[in-house]
Protein backbone atom coordinates (compact mmCIF):
# COMPACT_ATOMS: atom_id res chain seq x y z
CA UNK A 1 0.00 0.00 0.00
CA UNK A 2 1.30 3.49 0.83
CA UNK A 3 4.01 2.20 3.15
CA UNK A 4 6.83 4.06 1.41
CA UNK A 5 4.90 7.23 0.62
CA UNK A 6 2.86 7.65 3.82
CA UNK A 7 4.78 10.72 4.93
CA UNK A 8 4.00 12.42 1.59
CA UNK A 9 0.40 11.23 1.23
CA UNK A 10 -1.27 14.37 2.60
CA UNK A 11 0.88 16.71 0.54
CA UNK A 12 -0.02 14.84 -2.67
CA UNK A 13 -3.78 14.65 -2.18
CA UNK A 14 -4.26 18.09 -0.65
CA UNK A 15 -2.28 19.48 -3.58
CA UNK A 16 -4.73 17.71 -5.92
CA UNK A 17 -7.56 19.59 -4.24
CA UNK A 18 -9.14 16.74 -2.28
CA UNK A 19 -11.54 18.46 0.13
CA UNK A 20 -11.62 16.33 3.26
CA UNK A 21 -13.64 18.91 5.18
CA UNK A 22 -16.41 18.95 2.56
CA UNK A 23 -16.44 15.15 2.36
CA UNK A 24 -16.66 14.89 6.15
CA UNK A 25 -19.57 17.33 6.01
CA UNK A 26 -21.42 15.10 3.54
CA UNK A 27 -20.74 12.05 5.69
CA UNK A 28 -22.16 13.91 8.68
CA UNK A 29 -25.28 14.85 6.70
CA UNK A 30 -25.84 11.24 5.59
CA UNK A 31 -25.41 9.95 9.13
CA UNK A 32 -27.88 12.53 10.34
CA UNK A 33 -30.35 11.50 7.66
CA UNK A 34 -30.21 7.73 8.11
CA UNK A 35 -28.90 6.89 11.60
CA UNK A 36 -31.45 5.71 14.15
CA UNK A 37 -28.99 4.76 16.88
CA UNK A 38 -28.87 7.27 19.72
CA UNK A 39 -25.10 7.59 20.12
CA UNK A 40 -22.39 9.43 18.19
CA UNK A 41 -19.50 6.96 18.04
CA UNK A 42 -17.80 6.55 14.66
CA UNK A 43 -15.17 4.18 13.31
CA UNK A 44 -13.30 5.09 10.11
CA UNK A 45 -12.10 1.86 8.49
CA UNK A 46 -9.02 2.25 6.26
CA UNK A 47 -8.62 5.69 7.84
CA UNK A 48 -5.20 6.35 6.27
CA UNK A 49 -3.55 9.44 7.69
CA UNK A 50 -6.75 10.52 9.46
CA UNK A 51 -7.73 13.60 7.48
CA UNK A 52 -11.44 12.70 7.45
CA UNK A 53 -11.29 12.07 11.20
CA UNK A 54 -9.65 15.45 11.70
CA UNK A 55 -13.01 16.99 10.80
CA UNK A 56 -15.40 14.27 11.97
CA UNK A 57 -14.04 14.39 15.52
CA UNK A 58 -15.73 17.78 15.91
CA UNK A 59 -19.11 16.00 16.12
CA UNK A 60 -18.33 12.36 16.86
CA UNK A 61 -16.42 10.17 19.26
CA UNK A 62 -14.07 8.81 16.63
CA UNK A 63 -11.68 5.90 16.24
CA UNK A 64 -9.65 4.82 13.22
CA UNK A 65 -8.49 1.51 11.77
CA UNK A 66 -5.97 0.73 9.06
CA UNK A 67 -3.73 -2.10 7.89
CA UNK A 68 -0.78 0.18 7.07
CA UNK A 69 1.31 0.98 10.15
CA UNK A 70 3.11 3.86 8.42
CA UNK A 71 -0.21 5.55 7.63
CA UNK A 72 -1.35 5.03 11.22
CA UNK A 73 1.86 6.62 12.51
CA UNK A 74 1.04 9.79 10.55
CA UNK A 75 -2.55 9.70 11.81
CA UNK A 76 -1.49 9.27 15.45
CA UNK A 77 0.87 12.23 15.20
CA UNK A 78 -1.88 14.36 13.66
CA UNK A 79 -4.59 13.27 16.12
CA UNK A 80 -3.08 12.59 19.55
CA UNK A 81 -5.58 11.12 21.95
CA UNK A 82 -7.60 9.37 19.25
CA UNK A 83 -7.63 5.57 19.40
CA UNK A 84 -6.28 3.88 16.26
CA UNK A 85 -6.36 0.14 15.55
CA UNK A 86 -3.91 -1.78 13.37
CA UNK A 87 -6.03 -4.40 11.59
CA UNK A 88 -7.57 -5.51 8.30
CA UNK A 89 -11.11 -4.53 7.37
CA UNK A 90 -11.73 -8.15 6.39
CA UNK A 91 -11.40 -9.67 9.85
CA UNK A 92 -10.81 -6.98 12.51
CA UNK A 93 -12.34 -7.68 15.91
CA UNK A 94 -13.02 -4.84 18.35
CA UNK A 95 -14.75 -5.10 21.71
CA UNK A 96 -17.11 -2.18 21.12
CA UNK A 97 -19.67 -1.35 18.44
CA UNK A 98 -20.32 1.98 16.71
CA UNK A 99 -23.22 4.15 15.67
CA UNK A 100 -21.56 4.88 12.32
CA UNK A 101 -18.78 3.22 10.33
CA UNK A 102 -17.15 4.70 7.25
CA UNK A 103 -14.81 3.23 4.63
CA UNK A 104 -13.89 6.00 2.19
CA UNK A 105 -11.69 6.97 -0.79
CA UNK A 106 -12.10 3.64 -2.60
CA UNK A 107 -10.19 1.75 0.10
CA UNK A 108 -12.70 -1.11 -0.09
CA UNK A 109 -11.01 -2.08 -3.37
CA UNK A 110 -7.99 -3.37 -1.44
CA UNK A 111 -9.97 -6.46 -0.42
CA UNK A 112 -9.36 -7.58 -4.05
CA UNK A 113 -11.94 -10.38 -4.34
CA UNK A 114 -15.72 -10.65 -4.11
CA UNK A 115 -15.71 -13.11 -1.17
CA UNK A 116 -13.46 -10.72 0.79
CA UNK A 117 -15.72 -7.79 -0.14
CA UNK A 118 -18.70 -9.64 1.30
CA UNK A 119 -16.70 -10.67 4.37
CA UNK A 120 -15.57 -7.08 4.98
CA UNK A 121 -19.07 -5.63 4.69
CA UNK A 122 -20.41 -8.33 7.02
CA UNK A 123 -17.59 -7.69 9.47
CA UNK A 124 -18.19 -3.93 9.54
CA UNK A 125 -21.92 -4.59 9.98
CA UNK A 126 -21.18 -6.77 13.00
CA UNK A 127 -19.47 -3.76 14.58
CA UNK A 128 -22.52 -1.52 14.04
CA UNK A 129 -25.03 -0.72 16.73
CA UNK A 130 -28.65 -1.49 15.94
CA UNK A 131 -29.89 1.56 14.06
CA UNK A 132 -26.35 2.37 12.94
CA UNK A 133 -25.14 3.42 9.50
CA UNK A 134 -22.36 2.06 7.27
CA UNK A 135 -21.04 4.36 4.51
CA UNK A 136 -18.70 2.90 1.86
CA UNK A 137 -17.15 4.81 -1.02
CA UNK A 138 -16.43 2.29 -3.80
CA UNK A 139 -13.33 1.91 -5.90
CA UNK A 140 -13.65 2.36 -9.67
CA UNK A 141 -16.13 0.02 -11.35
CA UNK A 142 -15.00 -2.53 -13.99
CA UNK A 143 -16.61 -0.61 -16.86
CA UNK A 144 -14.81 2.60 -15.86
CA UNK A 145 -11.33 1.09 -15.47
CA UNK A 146 -9.00 1.70 -18.42
CA UNK A 147 -5.63 -0.10 -18.45
CA UNK A 148 -2.76 1.81 -20.01
CA UNK A 149 -3.76 5.28 -18.79
CA UNK A 150 -0.97 7.46 -17.43
CA UNK A 151 -1.15 10.05 -14.66
CA UNK A 152 1.19 12.62 -13.12
CA UNK A 153 1.00 14.74 -9.98
CA UNK A 154 3.44 17.42 -8.88
CA UNK A 155 3.91 18.92 -5.41
CA UNK A 156 5.95 22.14 -5.42
CA UNK A 157 6.44 23.37 -1.86
CA UNK A 158 9.42 25.45 -0.70
CA UNK A 159 11.09 22.52 1.06
CA UNK A 160 9.40 19.57 -0.63
CA UNK A 161 9.18 18.61 -4.31
CA UNK A 162 7.32 15.47 -5.39
CA UNK A 163 6.72 14.09 -8.86
CA UNK A 164 4.43 11.07 -8.81
CA UNK A 165 3.72 9.25 -12.04
CA UNK A 166 1.58 6.17 -12.51
CA UNK A 167 0.20 3.85 -15.13
CA UNK A 168 -2.93 1.72 -14.86
CA UNK A 169 -2.94 -1.97 -15.56
CA UNK A 170 -5.16 -4.91 -14.82
CA UNK A 171 -5.63 -8.64 -14.75
CA UNK A 172 -9.12 -10.08 -14.74
CA UNK A 173 -11.23 -8.30 -12.14
CA UNK A 174 -8.25 -6.67 -10.46
CA UNK A 175 -6.88 -3.23 -11.20
CA UNK A 176 -3.17 -2.56 -10.83
CA UNK A 177 -1.58 0.85 -10.35
CA UNK A 178 2.20 1.20 -10.48
CA UNK A 179 3.37 4.43 -8.84
CA UNK A 180 6.83 5.96 -9.33
CA UNK A 181 7.86 8.70 -6.90
CA UNK A 182 10.68 11.22 -7.24
CA UNK A 183 11.01 13.15 -3.97
CA UNK A 184 13.38 16.04 -3.26
CA UNK A 185 14.03 17.41 0.23
CA UNK A 186 16.97 19.17 1.85
CA UNK A 187 18.41 15.72 2.55
CA UNK A 188 18.57 14.79 -1.14
CA UNK A 189 16.54 13.17 -3.90
CA UNK A 190 15.08 9.68 -3.72
CA UNK A 191 13.15 7.47 -6.10
CA UNK A 192 10.89 4.61 -5.10
CA UNK A 193 7.96 2.64 -6.48
CA UNK A 194 4.74 1.16 -5.13
CA UNK A 195 2.30 -1.33 -6.66
CA UNK A 196 -1.35 -1.15 -5.65
CA UNK A 197 -3.80 -3.94 -6.50
CA UNK A 198 -7.53 -3.36 -6.02
CA UNK A 199 -10.59 -5.39 -6.92
CA UNK A 200 -13.09 -4.11 -9.47
CA UNK A 201 -16.68 -4.60 -8.33
CA UNK A 202 -20.01 -3.77 -9.93
CA UNK A 203 -22.88 -1.81 -8.42
CA UNK A 204 -24.83 -5.06 -8.13
CA UNK A 205 -21.96 -6.72 -6.25
CA UNK A 206 -21.69 -3.89 -3.73
CA UNK A 207 -25.45 -3.81 -3.25
CA UNK A 208 -25.61 -7.59 -2.86
CA UNK A 209 -22.81 -7.56 -0.27
CA UNK A 210 -24.79 -5.02 1.78
CA UNK A 211 -27.98 -7.07 1.39
CA UNK A 212 -26.26 -10.28 2.50
CA UNK A 213 -25.02 -8.43 5.59
CA UNK A 214 -28.62 -7.60 6.46
CA UNK A 215 -28.45 -3.89 5.66
CA UNK A 216 -31.12 -1.73 4.07
CA UNK A 217 -29.12 -0.12 1.27
CA UNK A 218 -29.23 3.28 -0.37
CA UNK A 219 -27.02 4.00 -3.39
CA UNK A 220 -25.91 7.59 -3.98
CA UNK A 221 -24.58 7.40 -7.58
CA UNK A 222 -22.60 10.66 -7.29
CA UNK A 223 -20.93 10.65 -3.87
CA UNK A 224 -17.90 12.91 -3.49
CA UNK A 225 -16.30 12.59 -6.92
CA UNK A 226 -18.74 10.69 -9.13
CA UNK A 227 -17.85 7.20 -7.89
CA UNK A 228 -20.91 7.13 -5.64
CA UNK A 229 -21.55 6.03 -2.07
CA UNK A 230 -23.29 3.03 -0.53
CA UNK A 231 -25.21 3.71 2.67
CA UNK A 232 -26.36 0.75 4.74
CA UNK A 233 -28.86 0.99 7.60
CA UNK A 234 -28.82 -1.67 10.28
CA UNK A 235 -32.33 -2.41 11.54
CA UNK A 236 -33.14 -0.78 14.87
CA UNK A 237 -34.97 -3.81 16.26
Amino acid sequence: MFTHSAQYYDAIYLNQGKDYKAEAGKVDALIGQYKQAAGNSLLDVACGTGLHLLHLREKYQVEGLDLDEKMLAVAREKLPGILFHHASMVDFRLENTFDAITCLFGSIGYVKTLPRLEQSVANMTCHLQQGGVLIVEPWISPENWTPGKTYAQLVDQPELKIARMSISGGKGRQSIVDFHYLVATSEGIEHFTERHELGLFTDEEYTDAFRKAGLETIHDPVGFTGRGLYIGKKGSS
